[in-house]
């Protein structure tokens, strides 16, 4: 397929003419595929949701994403499909049909979006075929103000599986189409940003799509590395390494449970539409303050390797964030990975403290790893988020806890060291003395869930 066209529910649509920051929501529109609509234009609501084939093992999975946030030239090469590419009105898919069986939909404008949430998950090719068998959380990224939620996960398990000659899931088996308009791999990638530096790095653009759409945001250059081999990688042997260009979907699933920390933050971080673009890469590299990422990936002492034409070099992530949205990435380099040391920590938790139990920005995080042995904390590492101007780590807090026996007396001393850590702040989402409090109580939480 030529670089500026994508297919779109099968039909090849060119890209030429389309300005770079065009966002794929408003190109599908700009061809009259209304289905999908622009909700919030910053990856919160799920009306803009469509499928994009992507890569999966030997074949491809159908992979819901916003598309309001992801740039249409992102998708030159690719294959999309919309609700309008689901069924027609005499012919309804049947995640179409059981919405209207259900009354999933009232005034229908975020019912596209959930249409294509729920197909994603309807061709999942590990998915059980029970009624319980449908992870109603792969919708927890749409939002629905009209119908209510009950009708809509009655229709999401009521689906069966595909039929025998589905063409989407025919689909599935075979490889997703290869990346176009990209670096063909990392020294590509870093030749061009070396004969570009005021070129912007894209992989996921959940980040970068927000800066575009809300803020007017232009690059003169942009390297898409979503694709980039060397940044695509994932073992879990003596050190669990993590390519920085995986989304954070294909990293859960990925490790396996392999980083039980890790497993507690995926349900917390945005939302599955979210996390199928998002990249660790992408999360440390714009170095927010309030990440959920972070605190985990401090408390587990990981490390950033960054590339450069000249090699790689290994950066502790308690040095890497140099000021607010600020790291300590040089000119020229790329994030390609994020290194997670053995062994692991015995106990581990992690505490999000935001206004909506999911899919929200949070006031506070926090991440625990601690070892306790014979009854004594002989290790302990703690990452904070929220509480200054960049991630940080609780020194001494962590002081606090190790050579103590592991006892609420010793928690109690440590909670009261806690509640000093960092310098938090009052706006609109938290006063710093909630922050404080919401520190101190942390550690009360964890004993009170894993101590005794």
């Amino acid at each position: 397929m030529p670089e500026h066209q994508i297919t779109v529910n099968g039909q090849p649509r060119a890209l030429s003419g389309v300005p770079a920051h065009t966002n794929a929501l408003d190109f599908l529109r700009g061809i009259e595929l209304t289905g999908a609509k622009e909700g919030c234009a910053e990856g919160e609501c799920g009306a803009c949701a469509v499928l994009v084939c992507r890569p999966a093992g030997d074949g491809s999975r159908w992979t819901a994403v916003n598309s309001c946030l992801v740039p249409a030239e992102a998708l030159a090469g690719q294959e999309v499909v919309t609700s309008e590419g689901l069924g027609t009105p005499d012919h309804l898919h049947p995640v179409q049909a059981e919405m209207a069986r259900a009354g999933g939909s009232q005034c229908g404008y975020c019912t596209p979006g959930f249409v294509c949430s729920m197909a994603a998950e309807f061709y999942r090719p590990d998915r059980p075929d029970r009624p319980d068998g449908f992870d109603v959380e792969a919708v927890s990224g749409n939002l629905c103000r009209c119908t209510g939620y009950r009708p809509i996960r009655d229709a999401a398990l009521a689906l069966g599986s595909p039929a025998a000659g589905d063409a989407l899931a025919e689909r599935q088996q075979r490889s997703a189409p290869s990346a176009v308009g990209r670096p063909a791999d990392l020294a590509e990638a870093l030749t061009l940003l070396r004969e570009h530096p005021d070129a912007t790095v894209v992989a996921g653009s959940t980040d970068l799509g927000v800066e575009v759409n809300l803020r007017g945001r232009r690059s003169p250059y942009a390297v898409y590395v979503d694709r980039v081999p060397e940044l695509r990688t994932l073992s879990t042997g003596e050190v669990i390494e993590i390519g920085a260009g995986l989304a954070l979907s294909e990293v859960e699933e990925g490790l396996g449970g392999a980083v039980p920390l890790l497993d507690l933050v995926w349900p917390l971080f945005a939302s599955p539409l979210i996390r199928n673009g998002a990249t660790i890469g992408g999360n440390l590299g714009t170095a927010s303050p309030i990440g959920d990422l972070p605190p985990a990936l401090l408390a587990l002492e990981a490390s950033v390797v960054a590339a450069s034409p000249d090699g790689e070099r290994e950066v502790a992530l308690a040095d890497w964030f140099s000021g607010y949205r600020e790291t300590e990435l040089r000119p020229g380099e790329l994030i390609r990975a994020v290194r997670i040391p053995r062994p692991l920590a015995g106990l581990t938790a992690f505490h999000k403290i935001a206004k909506r139990r999911a899919d929200d920005i949070s006031s506070v995080a926090i991440g625990f790893a601690l070892d306790v042995e014979d009854g004594v904390v002989t290790r302990a590492r703690i990452g904070l988020g929220g509480v200054a101007a960049t991630p940080i780590r609780a020194l001494a807090t962590e002081a606090a806890l190790e050579g103590r026996p592991w006892t609420s007396e010793t928690i109690e001393a440590a909670a009261l060291v806690m509640r000093d850590e960092g310098s938090p702040l009052d706006d609109h989402r938290a006063s710093a003395a909630y922050r404080s409090a919401m520190l101190g109580n942390a550690l009360r939480r964890l004993w009170a869930e894993m101590g005794a």
